[in-house]
């Protein structure tokens, strides 16, 4: 689904308004698409996640519908998109001179693993349905190392070790939806100015995002050598942000929107994965749509071997070469 940017933008900060007025703490929060028996979307597994506020436009663009829904049921819903929390956040009251300020909570591998997966999900709703899986990504690394003021710098070093440096129809598509704009474009590296609303508010901070992005780049949870195409990268590390300890599941039609494909397309890459011994084997339970996956013994060797240990700086990029130089 393709929002116009300047409707969304207008809907969207028109929808945080109401949102803020009329707040509720988090614990009251629950899935109104579940209460209504899941009747805003397709049949699938059951609602899962924590609970997000959705924005939904009805086909004929006059209606839209402002909800609390789990993760699931967002993701299952068309013509829906994820308002971030800072939206919904009051304004920052600072603490009086002389008060010492909390250092912000950091987060591992769960609460990066999680914004992964929110930013995967909105970008499925804000983006083109047929975007590639190779723009996909560099969105992907765009949103979450974008500062406050949606201004993004992607170096040389992190584009070759995604195997995306000098691919200029990628940012030629994201252009083309009205995702963003480049500002620079000199080898190595590449700036840009995004245009998404959600991407200007974002609740974490930028040290946060940027270790969820390089997360993304290498998923604790499903790690792949280096050299797959970009549609199978792009399936492993949505699979890896449904995985918990050696397995996981899912929708299959949320699985098949967050990789930009078709359920049988998905399919396919989900063989490729058995075949490059990262899975050892998935299933399809056509009652429920569900799909489930279990990590192979060697998967799991090569995670305890990169991530059992904390002492790895946040700095490296796993998926490149040590002289590459990829700053977060």
């Amino acid at each position: 689904m393709e929002f116009g940017k300047r409707e969304y933008l207008f809907s969207e900060q028109a929808s945080a308004r109401h949102a803020r007025a009329d707040a509720l703490a988090p614990h009251l929060r629950t899935c109104q698409c579940r209460t209504r028996g899941c009747a805003w979307h397709r049949c699938h597994r059951g609602c899962a996640g924590p609970v997000l506020l959705e924005l939904t436009r009805d086909r004929s663009g006059r209606t839209w519908r402002l909800a609390d829904a789990c993760t699931a049921c967002a993701a299952a819903m068309s013509h829906t998109a994820v308002v971030p929390d800072t939206l919904l956040a009051p304004r920052r009251r600072y603490p009086a001179a002389g008060t010492p300020a909390r250092p912000p909570r950091p987060l591992h591998g769960p609460g990066e693993r999680m914004r992964v997966q929110e930013m995967l999900t909105y970008l499925a709703a804000a983006l083109p349905r047929l975007t590639s899986p190779a723009t996909r990504l560099l969105a992907l690394q765009c949103a979450l190392r974008a500062d406050t003021s949606a201004y993004v710098r992607l170096p040389g070093g992190l584009l070759r070790g995604m195997r995306l440096c000098g691919r200029r129809e990628l940012w030629e598509e994201l252009e083309h939806a009205g995702w963003l704009r480049r500002t620079a474009s000199r080898n190595p590296h590449v700036e840009a100015q995004l245009f998404d609303a959600a991407v200007l508010a974002q609740r974490p901070g930028r040290q946060v995002r940027a270790r969820a992005a390089q997360w993304a780049l290498c998923p604790a949870t499903l790690a792949l050598p280096s050299g797959w195409v970009p549609a199978v990268q792009l399936t492993a590390v949505v699979l890896a942000t449904y995985t918990s300890g050696e397995a996981g599941s899912t929708d299959m039609e949320v699985l098949a929107r967050l990789c930009g494909h078709s359920p049988h397309q998905t399919e396919e890459l989900l063989d490729r994965l058995v075949t490059s011994r990262s899975l050892t084997a998935w299933h399809y339970f056509r009652e429920t749509n569900e799909v489930a996956w279990h990590l192979s013994p060697q998967a799991r060797v090569s995670r305890a071997r990169r991530f059992s240990s904390d002492s790895t700086p946040a700095s490296l990029c796993l998926t490149c070469p040590a002289s590459a130089g990829c700053p977060p």
